[in-house]
């Protein structure tokens, strides 16, 4: 949805996501510079579950 804001200024983003989303996801990005961009070169978010890696998790 962030994306979609024209005018967003601040996005809560803590280390640990950097941790989790690259742990679960392809595709995830982290920070550059302070900012967070999607990978536009990949459908939607630009994220692909690790569903292998998550089933561990799953309860």
């Amino acid at each position: 949805m962030a994306c979609a804001a024209r005018k967003l200024v601040h996005l809560e983003y803590f280390h640990d996501h950097a941790r989790i989303e690259h742990m679960l996801f392809d595709g995830a990005r982290g920070p550059v510079k302070g900012a967070l961009t999607p990978d536009l070169s990949r459908p939607g978010m630009g994220l692909e579950l690790k569903r292998q890696d998550a089933e561990r998790y799953a309860l």
